[in-house]
Order: structure tokens, then sequence, then C-alpha cells
């Protein structure tokens, strides 16, 4: 296919695969160091996040490179055909060092979960992100982590403390707590409990690894979104 007919998702993952990239600015509010950046190759650019390694702080329960689970949730997202995550590719040749780069999402960035909650028209894709992050064991999925992106779809970023093997859920989003599982979402998971897909086996350890496949069975023989255990603490910190 010539290149100026393939599909944006192909032309993007190119540029943040292939393209130079130039940092523009350290992005604000970020727990680690996180940067905006161009990714141009000829007359092609386009924006992205870009997360170094180096510029991680050390967390106790999870081991170093989490930019890495950032690109284990975009596999995550393709297998599961929700296209949930932005592009998220991984470079050992960025300015700063091995990091990932995640396509930038042109958003209107005072909406967040609890405010797209308020719509209805927004609850399957809140669903959605409510199942991944139950797959993946998110950690971390705070309000402002749903952004609506100018394309009217909510979009799940900031993915990093995800793939642990213990569980962790700790999430805003229990509004579903309870529901039966959509009908729409089961022959997904169902695939991926089958099979988790191989690009996680580079990205997460052994154990991290079956234990996507595991959470998926239990979602699927439950049949609901789970109810928090009142004993443990379910949410992040902060909220938004």
């Amino acid at each position: 296919m010539p290149e100026d007919q393939r599909p944006p998702a192909a032309r993007h993952l190119n540029l943040l695969t292939e393209g130079e990239v130039e940092i523009v600015g350290r992005m604000p509010w970020s727990s680690n160091h996180t940067f905006l950046v161009i990714c141009a190759s000829g007359d092609e650019e386009v924006s992205a996040v870009y997360k170094p390694g180096r510029g991680e702080r050390h967390l106790w329960d999870f081991p170093d490179a989490i930019y890495r689970r950032e690109i284990a949730a975009y596999e995550l997202s393709c297998a599961l055909g929700w296209d949930l995550v932005p592009e998220t590719v991984e470079r050992d040749d960025a300015p700063l060092g091995p990091g990932s780069l995640q396509l930038f999402v042109p958003a209107d960035f005072s909406q967040h979960h609890f405010t797209l909650v308020e719509d209805e028209t927004h609850h399957d894709q809140l669903r959605a992100i409510c199942a991944f992050d139950i797959v993946a064991n998110n950690a971390d999925r705070k309000s402002g982590h749903c952004i609506l992106g100018e394309d009217g779809r909510v979009w799940a970023i900031d993915n990093g403390l995800c793939f642990h093997s213990e569980p962790k859920l700790r999430t805003v989003i229990w509004e579903f707590a309870g529901e039966n599982l959509p009908a729409a979402l089961v022959d997904d998971i169902a695939r991926v409990a089958e099979s988790p897909p191989d690009a996680l086996r580079s990205l997460l350890s052994g154990r991290e690894t079956q234990a996507v496949a595991r959470r998926a069975r239990a979602l699927l023989e439950s049949g609901q979104f789970p109810v928090p255990d009142p004993d443990t603490y379910h949410y992040p910190w902060p909220l938004v």
C-alpha cells in the first residue's frame, strides 16, 4: 500500500517507531519525567508523549522500566480490539535514552472520568475501560487518565502501573460495580483469556503474562464487574 494511503494508525506507528524525536518541553503535573515531543520523518510529523526510563521514580512494588507497561497496555488494547490506548512504542534511541512514545491525543482536558460519567453516551466506552483495567490490573486509574479526544472517543492514558501479578486494582471507575459484563465485550475478553498477546511476553514477566489470562478468565466466570472489597483501599491517589 502506498504510504499516503496507509491508515492513520499505521502512519502514526511508523512515525513513532522511525521518526526523528525532538523534545518540545516537559509535561506538567507528572510524577515521573514526561515530555512532549515531535516525531518527524520527511514531511510528516506527529506529537507524542515520551516517558524515558531514566526519569522514573523507583517503586518498591513495581520493577524498573515502568514505561514498558505503557507499551504492554497498548498491546492488550489491540488484542482486545477496543482501541482504548493511543499508539505506543518503545524507542531505545530517544533523546534521553530508552522509553515509551505514545501518540499525543488532542483532547478537551477539562473533561475526565468524573465529568464524562455524567453523560450516559460515554458509558459504554467507560465500561470497556473498566473491563480493561480489571484484566490489566491497573493500580492507578485516576479520573484524569480518561480523556475525551477531539474525535469524540474516550481514551485511556497513563497506564504504567498495570500488570502486577498480585491484585492491585485501584480505580475511580466503580459506577458499574455489580453490573453484568456487556455481551459485546465477552468474546474479546475470552480471546485474551485463551491466549494473551505474544507481545506481552517480551514486556512483562512470565508470571505477569499468565496473570493477565487468569484475570480475564475470572472476569468471564463472574460475568459481572466486581464490587470493591470494603476491607481494602481501592481508589488511586490523587483521584484526579
